[in-house]
């Protein structure tokens, strides 16, 4: 490979880095939904650079499990049947429970009074009923239990369940009084995690993930997830 084409590859590949997220955020957002084929020529416009970084964003995305090639067809956003999406939640039940256990064994005090605030921020956004303030509460909560835990490699594999699963959580969360019970959870979580308790802790965290499941499966009809 020539000093040229290195730099161009260098270059390609850094923008494919960048474009990432803001496909990720156009999914996340329902801006392209499940099921839709991704026209790699109209993100190239958009982002104004060639097909080679789209591409390159896309190959990774497809290892996340957020979108998938279909030969001769093109990209398109994955969509999970529920079945799936209850196997994924029992994975991540495993992964959070050992995240919980991790948090309380090596949080610092710090984390531990930062985790207490952002449940008591979530009360108040569900005493007035305001879902658009708790849920992105909500994944930040369960984002600095990840990072308290101190497994970045734990803290990895969970991310890329939660992308998954995004628009699965956000629908099961409000029903049934979703917000009110998810709270309480958190609460004891937060609470396992302050008395440094590493056994109640696993437990709480495990049950919280498992109780979503049960929370989803009761949903009248299948939630749309990426």
């Amino acid at each position: 490979m020539s000093a040229h084409e290195a730099i161009a590859f260098l270059k390609s590949r850094s923008l494919g880095v960048l474009i990432e997220p803001e496909i990720e955020r156009m999914i996340m957002s329902g801006e392209i939904k499940p099921g839709d084929r991704i026209n790699e020529n109209a993100l190239a416009v958009r982002f104004g650079t060639s097909r080679g970084p789209i591409r390159e964003a896309l190959r990774s995305m497809e290892a996340g499990g957020l979108v998938e090639l279909v030969p001769n067809r093109g990209v398109f956003v994955r969509s999970l049947d529920l079945a799936t999406a209850c196997a994924i939640y029992e994975v991540r039940a495993a992964l959070f429970g050992m995240a919980g256990r991790c948090a309380a064994e090596r949080a610092s005090q710090a984390e531990v009074e930062e985790l207490g605030a952002m449940v008591a921020d979530m009360d108040r956004a569900v005493e007035a009923g305001d879902f658009e303030t708790y849920y992105p509460l909500n994944l930040a909560l369960h984002r600095a239990i990840l990072a308290a835990s101190g497994n970045r490699l734990l803290a990895a594999q969970y991310a890329s369940l939660i992308k998954q699963l995004h628009l699965y959580r956000a629908r099961s969360l409000v029903e049934g009084g979703g917000l009110h019970v998810s709270n309480q959870e958190h609460r004891a979580m937060v609470d396992a995690i302050a008395a440094r308790d590493a056994e109640r802790a696993h437990r709480t965290h495990f049950d919280h993930v498992m109780r979503s499941l049960d929370r989803l499966r009761a949903a009248p009809t299948p939630a749309t997830s990426t």
